[in-house]
């Protein structure tokens, strides 16, 4: 069997793959211009899957033929990228006939948390303001099955479902809180954020206070639902 992971990032969910499909073959998709397929190589090398390897790609032009592989997967891809629906007429070219293509994407109007600190609601609203500005559509999830419609996928191929996280102990509260207290001060979402005109370094600073506050809190609690889409070619 040979898979497609699209976006893989570090590698993490495409080495798991790999370990799942040992008489397979694994290729994660990342774009040009990153460091972080270097981190997958590493990860993968720790782990000691030797079945895969990594490609830098475009998802709106995927570089494979028709039928390559026997599963297309992305996750957390969709809702970043300016054309979903082509994303997804790309995956479902490069599948073979009988394959599958599978995604899952979170929805973040769709999130809850509690408590309702005073800044939290504001940092979805920002977040939903920035995603979109940069070209993305952050309540993914609830789409997938229209973006795959005009895909040119047949409804009765696909098959919807939701998966959800939580977090609640004081080990998930502080990765979580920290996550995005770091993201918002120091990654490519801060940036945008100023350069969209959508917050200041200060008011960024507000945001990630907001986000420890939330993470020290021992009743903290946090769940995000996700669209998930399967689909048979």
């Amino acid at each position: 069997m040979t898979l497609l992971d699209i976006g893989c990032g570090p590698g993490t969910i495409t080495a798991d793959f790999a370990a799942l499909l040992s008489d397979g073959h694994v290729t994660g998709l990342e774009v040009p211009n990153t460091d972080v397929l270097d981190k997958a190589r590493a990860y993968a090398a720790e782990r000691g899957v030797t079945n895969i390897s990594f490609v830098t790609g475009d998802a709106l032009a995927l570089p494979f033929p028709d039928g390559t592989f026997d599963v297309v997967h992305a996750h957390q891809v969709l809702q970043h990228v300016s054309d979903p629906v082509q994303v997804l007429k790309e995956m479902r070219r490069v599948t073979k006939p009988g394959g599958i293509v599978a995604t899952r994407e979170t929805d973040f109007s769709g999130m809850a948390w509690w408590p309702e600190l005073e800044g939290m609601e504001e940092w979805r609203q920002g977040y939903l303001k920035v995603a979109r500005a940069n070209g993305g559509e952050p309540d993914a999830g609830r789409r997938l099955h229209v973006w795959a419609k005009a895909a040119g996928y047949p409804r009765e191929s696909l098959t919807l479902s939701v998966g959800t996280w939580c977090y609640y102990t004081p080990e998930e509260r502080a990765w979580w809180s920290g996550l995005w207290a770091d993201r918002t001060l120091s990654s490519n979402y801060a940036s945008w954020a100023i350069k969209h005109g959508i917050y200041t370094q200060e008011g960024l600073k507000q945001v990630a206070e907001v986000w420890r506050k939330w993470g020290a809190d021992e009743d903290g609690w946090f769940t995000l639902i996700h669209g998930e889409l399967v689909a048979r070619k």
